[in-house]
């Protein structure tokens, strides 16, 4: 049985996955530096391995795996199942490689709007002919927090929930409020605006966050957290045969 360590480090948090054959059996989230992921590697002794990574990393971790399992660094020169006609393809975030691979893999010949919900949102769509066309990145749940803490004298920084009120009665839930409803209202607003030019497409919603903005979401959702390791494992399959 093949075994096949995926591994995303995002602005916010560095995560692995491991996958038996194409199985997803197990995700941690990982240390700073890189003896968690030796760890990893000597505890599961994995024969292929993947890195999405959109921070300046350390060198020593792409050598560990090199040195250990058959590895390949995602980029854009990783052989994809899309296509991306944009002006700098180079200038794509692997995350939003992964994202795209995964809903080709899953979701073939329909077009798919995938929502990732970590550090920013990011809209990515990618159409039924496999076409990555881009789509728009603004700031995230929790960066929008600590915003209004940050750029004001009196605002405190408030804890993300799902449990939000529509009328916010105190500074916590009004914050709360305007943070968590008016991010679900924007999402619902880039769903409608799409749903107008494109009939029928999937939305893909992913991230750590769905847990506080899925139930605000009055759209019809996939939601999957581990949508972007699954979409690293179909690469991997294709750039690690």
């Amino acid at each position: 049985m093949i075994t096949t360590l995926c591994l995303d480090f995002g602005n916010t948090r560095k995560k692995a996955a491991l996958f038996h054959q194409d199985e997803l059996k197990e995700v941690w989230l990982l240390d700073d530096d890189i003896a968690s992921i030796e760890a990893l590697v000597s505890k599961h002794q994995p024969q292929k391995s993947i890195l999405s990574s959109v921070i300046v990393h350390d060198p020593n971790i792409e050598k560990l795996l090199a040195a250990n399992t058959s590895f390949h660094l995602l980029s854009h020169r990783s052989q994809l199942a899309f296509t991306s006609p944009v002006g700098k393809p180079e200038t794509i975030g692997a995350d939003r490689l992964a994202l795209c691979a995964a809903a080709v893999h899953y979701y073939p010949s329909h077009h798919n709007l995938i929502i990732a919900l970590g550090t920013c949102i990011t809209y990515n769509f990618i159409n039924k002919y496999h076409e990555f066309l881009g789509g728009a990145i603004s700031p995230g749940l929790e960066m929008r927090l600590k915003s209004l803490n940050h750029y004001t004298v009196k605002l405190p920084l408030v804890q993300a929930t799902s449990n939000v009120p529509l009328i916010g009665y105190d500074t916590t839930t009004n914050i709360t409020s305007g943070v968590v409803l008016g991010m679900a209202n924007e999402i619902d607003g880039f769903i409608q605006s799409y749903r107008e030019r494109f009939r029928n497409f999937n939305v893909l919603l992913t991230g750590g966050d769905i847990v506080y903005l899925a139930p605000h979401l009055k759209s019809k959702i996939f939601a999957d957290p581990d949508l972007l390791f699954k979409g690293l494992y179909a690469i991997s399959h294709v750039n690690n045969p």
